[in-house]
């Protein structure tokens, strides 16, 4: 044995006895034993652990404020009825998301569908293979396809059943509040078998959904092209004052941040005009931080300018948002329930 055994340890302040112990898995687990398991990890496994222990906190307190930030085609791969149902159960008090989220929630709402495909057949080249698509008319999404003959769906949506009732001045959510609306009664009208979605329930429950970077969607251009004949525009800054309000009049404030881009930034540069910041955050994303670009910055960093409160409680999992939301979501669901 080494003499070095002999040797006086240093002091440590930051080491503390904590050993790693060994994720158990067994047949009939719920995601909440598996959660629990995670907790004894480390790395990813126990990031996730934490998201859930404060997202739980975060949606089981009535005294907290929910904004919720929904980046990336969270809609077309499976992500919708989820997050409908947050809405639904009061778990959302403010979504910030992006004009393609709602183009799709829409296209569903009126009965269109999102399909099961491929990123390459493995056969032709990756251009070949997106060039057939393209002669077929289907669009690409990673490995889900949707039809184009959808997107001329939700222009006629937009242009008969939408459009028509804001014939003015109006902000962007008072655009996807009437997009809502609209969702919900075509929907029942025409006995749609998928659900009314995640606009229609943020318009029957009174959240808000605020879309910052509507330009850069389908929703916002068929909205350009109607505001080129028609006595209509967007209002973008007096979004602002809605928000804001929100946020200043919350007792705390929580943000469940969904992938990055404009909705994260938005999301949390809202505490920058009012007094508090955020009590509590989660990040699911797999951008990364050390670009320095707003979408891979850590919540750590957002303390730095205010967005958080220095002793709020944040954490951020690093992995597609397709797996750890449903993981975060059902594990917290569990949560509360065994404590109520």
């Amino acid at each position: 044995m080494s003499d070095d055994a002999d040797h006086e340890l240093p002091p440590r302040e930051e080491f503390h006895h904590d050993p790693i112990g060994h994720t158990d898995v067994w047949a009939g687990m719920s995601v909440g034993d598996l959660v629990s398991e995670y907790g004894h990890a480390g790395i990813g496994a126990k990031d996730l652990h934490e998201a859930v222990d404060i997202y739980a906190e975060m949606i089981g307190n009535d005294d907290v404020t929910n904004f919720f930030g929904l980046a990336g085609a969270m809609v077309p791969t499976g992500m919708r009825n989820l997050v409908a149902d947050l809405i639904r159960d009061g778990h959302i008090d403010v979504l910030v998301t992006t004009g393609a989220n709602l183009t799709h929630d829409a296209i569903e709402a009126i009965g269109g569908k999102h399909h099961h495909g491929r990123d390459h057949d493995g056969e032709s080249t990756p251009r070949d293979f997106d060039e057939k698509l393209r002669d077929e008319w289907v669009d690409r999404i990673y490995n889900v396809y949707l039809p184009q003959e959808h997107f001329t769906a939700f222009e006629g949506h937009l242009r008969s059943e939408v459009f028509p009732n804001i014939d003015r001045t109006v902000t962007i959510q008072e655009l996807t509040e009437e997009l809502g609306r609209a969702n919900a009664e075509v929907n029942e009208r025409e006995g749609i078998k998928e659900d009314a979605g995640i606009a229609a329930a943020a318009y029957e429950n009174d959240v808000p959904i605020y879309v910052p970077a509507i330009q850069d969607s389908v929703l916002g251009l068929q909205a350009w092209m109607y505001s080129q004949v028609n006595d209509f525009s967007l209002d973008a800054l007096s979004d602002m004052t809605g928000l804001t309000d929100i946020a200043f009049d919350a007792e705390q404030a929580a943000a469940m941040v969904v992938g990055g881009g404009v909705p994260k930034n938005f999301v949390l540069q809202t505490m920058l005009v009012v007094p508090d910041a955020y009590n509590y955050a989660v990040q699911l994303t797999m951008d990364a931080p050390n670009t320095g670009g707003l979408s891979g910055a850590t919540l750590d960093e957002a303390r730095s300018w205010g967005k958080l409160e220095k002793a709020a409680r944040n954490v951020s999992v690093y992995a597609d948002a397709t797996i750890t939301l449903p993981l975060v979501v059902a594990g917290a669901r569990e949560k509360i329930q065994e404590s109520s």
